[in-house]
């Protein structure tokens, strides 16, 4: 019989790549990572009022909606196998003031939303965040007091909101205010009101970015922020020192660990999935979602396989689940498959 090995035999030692990839059943057999419906969370916007879907123009295809629109998404995320929403609240300016103090209203609007999605789709996970932004008069995530944002008292007040928000129906708390000691204060003050049940996924590396601009629009709170957000969100520089941040919250008892934003930090999501093994999130925020948005408006990518591309690379960084505005489009297309 005639030889037939080639150079290519003799480098390679006979061991050729392309053979896992020769055809759509061999590649689809050694897949490593499969994006499923199961790892979606879909962020949502909720605003006073009834009837109203309101358009952010600086994240097309996302809409603040009021509560019974809200109640009608819930069912259509359900409805696609979704497990679970995260609410963020749009809240009127008059009710903003330097210490968020509508947080403790036990019938503001993130709680009033809570409680009709649970009411109406028992059968959907609610998240909610505590940190302030949404309801304080100058943007920041905790209470400001002369230039500075308080720590201690901010962590006061977000265990009280957190507390509240169980009382709603809240399944997970997450806060995101990145207040030292927060995770342990909620924790011990959900206990104490007999919420042993309701989880925390900590906001554990949340880092001072600039791909948030498009969200703070949709809280309308852009305008209002003073400053920056730099002495409590984390350095984008610095990988070690948010794994710290991490490590104190998974002693705190934070159930679950989220980074943010997602794409530019898949080696954190890496690191915090190898060091701690809890649930491990990523948030995909609007920064990143407009940029894919708009780039296949204009025709210079396929938004479609970029989506599900970068999706599919936070399961491959570790992520058991991502936060997404692509949530309820991804669903779509998985369903169809």
């Amino acid at each position: 019989m005639q030889d037939r090995t080639h150079l290519v035999d003799d480098i390679t030692g006979h061991r050729r790549m392309r053979r896992n990839r020769k055809a759509d059943w061999t590649r689809r057999l050694v897949q490593e990572n499969r994006l499923t419906v199961d790892d979606l969370i879909w962020p949502i916007f909720i605003v006073p009022g009834s009837g109203i879907i309101d358009p952010i123009p600086a994240m097309p295809g996302v809409n603040r909606m009021s509560i019974d629109k809200a109640v009608e998404a819930a069912r259509e995320a359900a409805g696609l196998g979704i497990p679970a929403l995260a609410t963020f609240p749009s809240i009127e300016m008059e009710l903003r003031d330097e210490t968020g103090s509508n947080s403790l209203e036990a019938n503001n609007l993130i709680n009033m939303a809570t409680a009709a999605i649970k009411k109406a789709v028992p059968n959907i996970g609610v998240i909610t965040d505590v940190a302030l932004d949404p309801f304080t008069s100058h943007g920041h995530d905790g209470i400001l007091r002369g230039s500075e944002i308080v720590n201690d008292e901010t962590v006061d007040q977000v265990a009280r909101a957190a507390v509240m928000q169980a009382d709603a129906g809240a399944d997970i708390i997450a806060p995101s205010e990145m207040m030292d000691g927060r995770i342990g204060a909620i924790r011990m003050a959900l206990d104490a009101a007999g919420h042993q049940s309701v989880g925390i996924m900590s906001y554990a590396t949340k880092f001072a970015s600039a791909f948030y601009g498009p969200y703070r629009e949709a809280i309308s709170t852009g305008g209002l922020l003073k400053g920056d957000k730099k002495t409590y969100y984390i350095d984008p520089a610095n990988g070690t020192e948010a794994i710290r941040d991490a490590a104190l919250d998974v002693e705190e008892g934070a159930d679950m660990l989220m980074v943010k934003p997602g794409l530019p930090y898949l080696d954190i999501c890496w690191r915090m999935k190898e060091a701690f093994g809890l649930p491990t999130f990523a948030y995909q925020v609007s920064g990143e979602y407009t940029q894919i948005k708009a780039a296949a408006m204009n025709g210079w990518i396929d938004g479609e396989r970029a989506m599900l591309e970068t999706l599919l690379s936070f399961k491959r960084a570790g992520c058991d689940g991502v936060l997404t505005y692509f949530a309820v489009e991804v669903a779509k297309i998985l369903a169809k498959r």
